[in-house]
């Protein structure tokens, strides 16, 4: 549960306090704000990922007895996100379901609004205890306000669910980008939306204080590839829609990452170490600099294999 995780998390820094003061960026803005290619993408007649500039991918199932969506985008292009929700086709009708991938407040923008209305917000409850918070990010001060009980999500899970349409959903127990990642998998145009358990542009957010480190990178991303098959259509938060052939790529990249950090760590290196030794450099043409989701990974490993470092 997150009251765990943060004691795990506060011992994890107790002695760390300088190296993680170092400049930070506010990674959110940063890079959840790049969604790629914008404009709204058909991926089946009634299942669309809605792309509004500045805004996280929205995906939207519509149909003549309401609309499902996976995430709401912020609280600042809320209303953008709706609008173009509505100009779908069937997309006026009312929005009956609205999935939190995770607590971020790149995807929770639209719960308030929403939440008023009486719709189901569905989230894991680890989510939902988030959102019951306020949030300051160590490594660079960055603070998110709890949500109202209005916004906060309604119905929430532990493993997994389904809906009467037949939609599937369940825990990404990994931690990939946090502790109460979720994905949504709709069966008959095989799409599966994951969050940002999966990144399909530029480096993912490690966000540690909530749960996510660079082993859980890993493992949401084999479970990505359990729950999928080859003709599965990926759909992340961040960037384009990704293929199954993607995921075994991206396992293999953050594997190696991995395995370079933790052998890093058991030889009592730092994360400024860490990131110096440039163990993502064969990957930055395609990827962009890593030097700060290096030092977040690294920050992660400290927390999840020595929290008494």
């Amino acid at each position: 549960m997150p009251q765990t995780r943060r004691q795990l998390l506060k011992t994890a820094i107790a002695g760390t306090a300088g190296i993680l003061a170092g400049p930070g960026l506010r990674l959110a803005a940063a890079q959840q704000s790049a969604p790629g290619a914008l404009g709204n993408e058909k991926l089946a007649d009634d299942l669309y990922v809605v792309r509004v500039p500045g805004e996280a991918a929205v995906i939207a199932q519509t149909s003549a007895n309401g609309v499902l969506l996976v995430d709401g985008g912020s609280a600042a292009g809320s209303d953008a996100v709706l609008k173009a929700v509505a100009a779908l086709p069937n997309g006026a009708g009312k929005i009956n379901t609205l999935f939190n991938t995770h607590w971020h407040p790149e995807q929770t923008g639209s719960n308030e609004k929403l939440g008023a209305a009486g719709i189901t917000i569905i989230a894991h409850e680890n989510t939902r205890l988030w959102l019951t918070e306020n949030i300051t990010w160590p490594w660079n001060g960055q603070k998110f306000k709890k949500l109202p009980k209005i916004a906060q999500p309604n119905k929430t899970f532990y493993d997994k669910g389904s809906l009467d349409n037949g939609v599937q959903y369940g825990y990404i127990s990994d931690a990939a980008h946090t502790d109460g990642d979720l994905y949504v998998y709709f069966p008959q145009p095989n799409v599966l939306a994951v969050g940002n358990a999966a990144y399909g542009q530029g480096w993912p957010v490690v966000d540690w204080w909530t749960g996510g480190w660079i082993g859980g990178i890993v493992g949401g991303l084999q479970r990505i590839k359990h729950f999928a098959n080859k003709d599965t259509r990926i759909v992340p938060a961040v960037g384009p829609v990704l293929s199954y052939a993607d995921i075994t790529e991206q396992i293999d990249m953050y594997g190696t990452i991995y395995d370079s950090l933790n052998r890093m760590l058991n030889k009592g290196h730092s994360p400024s170490e860490g990131v110096a030794a440039k163990p993502a450099k064969e990957y930055e043409a395609k990827m962009g600099n890593a030097d700060e989701f290096i030092r977040r990974s690294f920050e992660s490993l400290w927390a999840y294999l020595s929290p008494d470092a």
